[in-house]
């Protein structure tokens, strides 16, 4: 009995070790690192006054080399134009006019804010729609009263940006999306609707018309939407639209969760949702995510971890859960400043918070294109490797757990099968450093990594 206690707690304490090993196999190519870093709206700064007391994040926000910004809410913030921007009715002021009258538009600066983005490298995202409305009275979140002229005004709006049209840009944007959570309508008051004032069926109706009108007039686009906060229309809305032809080009949804797995199960279920009604070649995008316990009692705490080590933690696990499940392009909300949501960035300062970290250091795993195969079975870690052919590998690790009462150090194995003995760099990001450079070595085909509870480094091995 005594002998089999003994190789029992062996066996325990090897399976303990094992399940903390991370194996990243380079030989293994298992995809494309894919655009997992990008974020709803663009770099702030003064607007456009000329005023130079006030604070830019110009040089970090081109650093993080966002792929995508979307450009939802962004009438919220001073920085970007506020009300002037964006915004169908912002920019199309009367509905009265005609389509086709360059002086019916408002385009100044919608224009100044998307040169912006662009000029940080950034690749615009267009929402077409309009902001979430909280007061009383609502502005731009109602129907429109003819659901083709909207499509014509989106048009028009989309020839301004790519093909000149009233004084405008050839700016080859690719991605157009038609509206914002209309299904929060389900959990609104029916006298205080945020994002659709309609039925269900009318905004059915309205995006099918929408985007047949504007799949016509540009086919090498991508358009789609609708943007879902849930899942409750899902079906219904993909039965709609495969009924009628309705091309989508992309599905967007939105996931605010504290378990990367959330993220993940929820892209699952979006692609078998796709693939039930023929959209298999849709692609899918979580364009808006963060960091939320919960919308009530823990709504401040969510607050608080959006800008601190966890929530570094936490958005690094998410991009690296979602890089292995079916889902295209991530787009963190929020970069604007104003908002409480915004956790990338200090509202007052500008200068980057931990959160930026992770978005910074997955730009580094994009530059050696190619997704390696990682092998992980701990449920508090996270990672994702990338690797050129013979030249060198990054790997981001993240330990995350919502648990607040873990708070031993550990000691992470990460095993290297064929990689030579020598010095490797770290990056990390605990309570005491901001991506800060350690020196770590391979040795034996292993490296061993001490982290913190909700931690986060970036691994180069040459």
């Amino acid at each position: 009995m005594k002998r089999f206690l003994s190789l029992l707690a062996a066996a325990l304490l090897a399976s303990a070790v094992a399940a903390e090993d991370i194996i990243i196999d380079r030989t293994q190519s298992v995809g494309k690192i894919k655009p997992m870093n990008g974020v709803n709206n663009g770099p702030a700064g003064p607007a456009g006054n000329g005023n130079s007391q006030q604070k830019d994040n110009f040089a970090t926000y081109k650093a993080a080399r966002f792929p995508f910004a979307r450009t939802h809410d962004a009438a919220f913030s001073e920085s970007y134009g506020s009300e002037h921007t964006i915004d169908i009715t912002a920019i199309f002021p009367d509905f009265s006019r005609k389509v086709d009258d360059p002086s019916a538009y408002d385009f100044a600066i919608t224009d100044w804010y998307l040169d912006r983005i662009r000029q940080m490298g950034t690749e615009v995202f267009f929402r077409l729609g309009q902001k979430i409305e909280h007061h009383v009275k609502k502005y731009g979140i109602n129907p429109p009263k003819d659901f083709k002229k909207w499509a014509q005004i989106c048009e028009h709006i989309i020839r301004h940006y790519n093909e000149g049209w009233a004084d405008g840009h050839h700016w080859n944007i690719q991605c157009w999306e038609i509206w914002n959570e209309a299904d929060l309508a389900q959990y609104d008051p029916e006298d205080n609707r945020l994002t659709w004032g309609g039925t269900q069926q009318q905004f059915f109706e309205f995006y099918a018309i929408a985007a047949k009108h504007l799949k016509k007039c540009f086919p090498d686009l991508k358009i789609g939407g609708p943007a879902f906060a849930g899942e409750y229309w899902i079906d219904k809305f993909l039965t709609y639209m495969s009924k009628e032809n309705v091309p989508i080009d992309f599905f967007s949804w939105h996931c605010y969760a504290y378990k990367p797995q959330s993220m993940m199960n929820k892209a699952y279920r979006i692609r078998e949702f796709l693939d039930k009604y023929g959209y298999k070649e849709t692609t899918t995008t979580l364009n808006e995510w963060n960091y939320v316990r919960n919308w009530t009692n823990e709504f401040l705490y969510s607050l608080r971890t959006m800008r601190n080590q966890k929530g570094a933690a936490f958005c690094s696990a998410v991009m690296s859960v979602c890089q292995d499940a079916p889902v295209d392009i991530l787009m963190y909300y929020d970069a604007r400043p104003e908002t409480v949501f915004n956790g990338l960035f200090d509202m007052y300062t500008m200068h980057p918070t931990p959160v930026y970290y992770p978005f910074y250091a997955w730009s580094k795993l994009a530059d050696l294109e190619t997704q390696v195969r990682v092998t992980c079975e701990d449920k508090e870690l996270y990672a994702t490797a990338a690797a050129k052919a013979g030249g060198p590998m990054r790997i981001l690790v993240s330990r995350y757990s919502d648990d607040d009462n873990i708070i031993r150090h550990r000691d992470v194995t990460l095993r290297l099968p064929g990689t030579p003995d020598g010095h490797a760099t770290g990056h990390i990001i605990d309570s005491g450093r901001l991506y800060t450079e350690i020196p770590l070595a391979v040795s034996g085909d292993s490296m061993v990594v001490r982290m913190e509870p909700n931690s986060v480094i970036l691994i180069e091995v040459e």
